[in-house]
């Protein structure tokens, strides 16, 4: 099949031939971080995911059951419209359960739903503003992107926000990524170079509870959707190179209402005492590896440690210097997020 008959098939507009469509139903697999999908036709649009119906598919194969009781559900939750297929096409942001309605272990999203629905947590609107970092690697050497095969680039320090074939590496992969989200609804507010060559980030929010979730996994849904078609390996391994190179997180803004008001300085700094008192506990929760990035070099601080400042790049959580002076904030950093 020549690649033009093959992009042509790829591109049809399904509208006219009636009023099916096709949902890509996208769920979380075993390890926590790679993703899975999987696609059906639907009589014709929709747009509320309480619509949509429930579907399963074989835990067995993701590592989220055993073989002899391998049926998982997935839960409809959040609806994209599908930068891929177009027209009235969507993704499905999906969570996972038992046949018998219980969340199974990898579901994480459950727990965070209660903790939103609740009156208290509702009523202070809590943003929240993720900013993903990620690295592109070659994919038959693993290597970064534009990095020599078998050596190391020119030290950090040229690339961060860059321009120049030299410099920046992958930024077609990147752009497109960025309008994929925009087309889909995800409130995606930038993207940037990285310190490491090869390394970038997105930006998704602010939004508010739990679809800020349901947006930053459907934006790394759409970006490894796109890096397989561009036949690059997309990483997001806190440290993907050893040594003074910079690795990769997923740093956290996040505010309440109460200190987005006038005296909500003095409630950040009681948010940041609290947070201190559960550091080990927090740090476990944040995923695996971070000990090979959270070692107080390279931008980061130490993992054992919890620290905070304003302007303090390498604490644990930076405040930024307009908060401090306005005595109220829309964010604080969490920069121990993965």
């Amino acid at each position: 099949m020549t690649s033009s008959l093959l992009s042509d098939l790829m591109n049809l507009n399904l509208s006219e031939s009636g009023e099916k469509i096709i949902a890509e139903y996208v769920w979380i697999g075993g390890s926590g971080l790679d993703m899975r999908s999987k696609a059906r036709t639907l009589p014709g649009p929709v747009s509320d995911p309480s619509k949509l119906p429930k579907w399963n598919y074989d835990g067995s194969s993701t590592k989220q059951a055993p073989g002899k009781d391998s049926e998982v559900v997935l839960y409809p939750q959040a609806i994209f419209k599908d930068p891929f297929r177009r027209g009235n096409n969507i993704l499905v942001i999906c969570d996972c359960y038992t046949p018998a309605g219980e969340p199974i272990p990898t579901n994480r999203r459950a727990a965070a739903a209660k903790i939103f629905n609740n009156p208290a947590v509702a009523v202070e609107e809590p943003w929240y503003g993720i900013e993903q970092e990620y690295t592109f690697l070659q994919k038959d050497t693993k290597c970064p992107l534009g990095w020599p095969v078998g050596g190391f680039p020119a030290p950090q320090g040229p690339y961060y926000c860059s321009a120049g074939a030299d410099k920046a590496f992958g930024r077609d992969i990147v752009d497109a990524h960025y309008k994929a989200c925009i087309y889909a609804g995800i409130n995606i507010s930038g993207i940037n170079a990285e310190v490491m060559p090869g390394q970038w980030e997105f930006q998704v929010g602010p939004c508010v509870g739990i679809s800020a979730g349901d947006q930053i996994w459907a934006a790394r849904y759409i970006l490894e959707r796109i890096t397989e078609m561009a036949g690059v390996v997309l990483s997001l391994d806190p440290k993907p190179v050893k040594g003074e190179w910079n690795g990769a997180g997923a740093h956290c803004n996040y505010s309440t209402k109460s200190m987005r008001n006038d005296g909500g300085y003095e409630i950040i700094k009681k948010a940041i005492e609290k947070l201190k008192l559960r550091h080990k506990e927090h740090i476990a929760a944040y995923g695996e590896g971070n000990e090979r990035r959270l070692t107080g070099r390279c931008e980061t601080a130490d993992i054992h440690t919890f620290s905070w400042g304003v302007a303090n790049r390498g604490a644990s959580v930076r405040v930024g210097r307009d908060t401090e002076k306005e005595g109220k904030g829309r964010n604080v950093f969490v920069f121990s997020l993965l």
